[in-house]
C-alpha cells in the first residue's frame, strides 16, 4: 500500500543498520526481539545513560556515527493514569524533546525508513467506536493524560510534515494498550494490565482476601500482545506508505472488570474483589478500527487469555528484575 510518494514499501534490506530507539522498553524490546528472529544482523541500541535523547547535540553526534538506514522510534517517557495525571510537564517535555531530536536527526542524516510509534490516546475521549484514523482532532482529549496524548499528536504531524516538505516515507502506527514482557509493573507508573498482574500475584503469594481495584471496572479496553505489536510494526514498513497514522490493535475490547477476572484466574486468585469507584475509570471505552491495518494484510495472532498466561509466566521468572 503506497500513497502518492511514488515509494513503494518492499523487503527491508535485513543487513542494514537498523536503529531501535527505546530498545529496552516494552515496545521497543519486542521490536528488537522480532527483527532478530527476523534476520537483521545489524541492530542499533543504545540505553538511556548511553545516549540521552532529550540531549540534541548527543543524538546528532549518535546519528552521524552510526548512519541507520532504518529507524523504530519506541522510545517514550510512558505510565498510567495517576503518573500521568501527577507528572502532565515531565510526559509532555520530555516526549516532544525525545521526538523533536529523533526526527531531526533522522532527516539530517538520510534515514530511508522510519517507523513513530504512538498511543491510541491521541484520540478524543467520546469518540465514536470503534475509532477510526480520520477521528484524530476532532474532539476533546481525556484529561488524565491529555499532556502525553498532545506529545504523541505532535509526533504524527512531525511524521505528516516530513513526507510533505521532504518527500521521505516515514510512516506512524498507534497501537492500542499493550501488554507482555518487558513491561513496567511498579505499582505507581504502570498500565492496568501489569498493574492488575503484580496486584493479584502478589494477594495470591500472600492469601489476601480481598483485592481492590480503581474505579468501577466498567470501562472497555482493547489489549494487544506486545510481541503481536512487534510483528505488526515490520508489516508495516514492509507493506504500507501513507500519510495517515494507522491503529495497531485487535479490533475487540473486554471491561476492565472482565479483565481482571482473567487476571485473577491466570495467576490462582481465589479471593474477593471489590471496585473503588471514588477513583477515576478514565475514558469510557477505546476500541481501534483496525480496518487499515487489515487492508494492509496483517491481523493479530496472540489471543487474550493466552497472552495474560505468558505475561504471568513472565512476570514471575523476572520478578527480581522487572522495574518496580
Amino acid at each position: 500500500m503506497s500513497d502518492s510518494l511514488g515509494f513503494q514499501p518492499a523487503k527491508l534490506d535485513r543487513s542494514a543498520p537498523f536503529y531501535v530507539a527505546g530498545h529496552r522498553g516494552l515496545v521497543g524490546s519486542a521490536i528488537w526481539r522480532n527483527l532478530q528472529r527476523e534476520g537483521f544482523t545489524a541492530l542499533i541500541g543504545r540505553t538511556s545513560l548511553e545516549l540521552d535523547l532529550k540531549d540534541r547535540e548527543a543524538v546528532f553526534s549518535f546519528f552521524a556515527e552510526n548512519r541507520p538506514r532504518y529507524v523504530a522510534l519506541a522510545a517514550a517517557k510512558v505510565g498510567g493514569i495517576l503518573a500521568n495525571n501527577t507528572f502532565p510537564v515531565d510526559f509532555l517535555s520530555d516526549n516532544l524533546r525525545i521526538q523533536v531530536n529523533v526526527l531531526d536527526a533522522a532527516r539530517e542524516f538520510g534515514v530511508e525508513r522510519l517507523l513513530f510509534l504512538g498511543s491510541s490516546c491521541i484520540y478524543p475521549k467520546f469518540a465514536d467506536q470503534p475509532i477510526r484514523e480520520d477521528s484524530l482532532l476532532t474532539g476533546h482529549l481525556e484529561p488524565t493524560n491529555d499532556a502525553y496524548a498532545i506529545a504523541k499528536i505532535a509526533g504524527i504531524m512531525h511524521i505528516q510534515a516530513v513526507r510533505r516538505q521532504y518527500g521521505l516515507p516515514w510512516i506512524s502506527a498507534m497501537p492500542t494498550n499493550l501488554y507482555g514482557p518487558g513491561d513496567n509493573f511498579s505499582p505507581e507508573g504502570s498500565h492496568v494490565m501489569p498493574a492488575l498482574i503484580r496486584r493479584y500475584d502478589e494477594a495470591a503469594r500472600a492469601g489476601t482476601p480481598v483485592v481492590t481495584n480503581w474505579g468501577s471496572g466498567t470501562p472497555r479496553r482493547e489489549f494487544l500482545h506486545v510481541d503481536d505489536m512487534a510483528a505488526a510494526c515490520l508489516h508495516l514498513l514492509e507493506n504500507y506508505d501513507g500519510s495517515s497514522q494507522v491503529n495497531v490493535g485487535t479490533g475487540t475490547d473486554v471491561t476492565i472488570r472482565e479483565l481482571a477476572t482473567l487476571v485473577a484466574q491466570a495467576v490462582g486468585y481465589e479471593g474477593d474483589i471489590e471496585w473503588d469507584t471514588t477513583k477515576p475509570d478514565g475514558t469510557p471505552r477505546k476500541l481501534l478500527d483496525v480496518s487499515k491495518l487489515s487492508d494492509a494484510g496483517w491481523t493479530s495472532s496472540i489471543g487474550l487469555e493466552e497472552g495474560i498466561r505468558s505475561t504471568v509466566a513472565w512476570f514471575r521468572d523476572n520478578y527480581l528484575s522487572i522495574r518496580s
